[in-house]
């Protein structure tokens, strides 16, 4: 029975190589020649430097206590937070 509802069916495929590299060019389009990755990598870095920089010693311990769970990212390369 199965067979019967197959044999009326169309296929239907789609490239996604060609769909993510179209979607990447459209990103970097859009991102314009003046886009550096470098400027825009060192002034994350800056910000997230400067949005810790003033903790007292509680929102220290409460962040290092974060960090450690995961919750938060660390210091260095990766800063992606654990999932």
């Amino acid at each position: 029975m199965g067979q019967q509802r197959a044999e009326g069916l169309i296929p239907f495929t789609i490239d996604l190589t060609f769909e993510e590299a179209r979607r990447r060019a459209e990103v970097l389009t859009a991102l314009g020649p003046d886009w550096d990755p470098m400027a825009a990598l060192q002034d994350e870095e800056a910000a997230y430097a400067l949005l810790y920089s003033g903790l007292d010693d509680e929102q220290r311990r409460v962040h290092d206590m974060l960090v450690a769970a995961g919750v938060l990212p660390g210091e260095g390369p990766g800063r992606a937070a654990a999932p």
